[in-house]
């Protein structure tokens, strides 16, 4: 699903993975930060799409917000958990959003 943002400027975090052969857990825990992501303070969306290459874009108001979600206890558990098993690289990049624009077939 294609995430709805109202807001004119916000901020954008890109996560580009690419998994080991040892994947047991990962789908859960993916789940998990999708779910506790959406609890934080400032959280607009996501979207993901997690396959030979990951790719989860999540969409914040501001970099404080963006800073808070780094700082929470689970997900820097989950960074730790993937860093051990599940990532043979990954890539992070936070952007700011100042235009959008899209279709939707009727």
């Amino acid at each position: 699903m294609i995430a709805e943002i109202s807001k004119s400027s916000y901020y954008a975090v890109i996560f580009t993975t690419l998994l080991t052969d040892n994947t047991e857990g990962y789908k859960e825990m993916a789940e998990k930060m999708d779910e506790l992501a959406k609890q934080q303070k400032g959280y607009l969306g996501i979207e993901s799409a997690r396959n030979e290459v990951g790719i989860t874009i999540s969409y914040w108001e501001s970099l404080e917000a963006i800073a808070a979600w780094k700082n929470n206890v689970e997900h820097a558990y989950a960074r730790e958990q993937g860093r051990k098993k599940w990532y043979k690289q990954y890539q992070l990049r936070i952007c700011k959003v100042e235009r959008e624009y899209g279709f939707t077939k009727p």
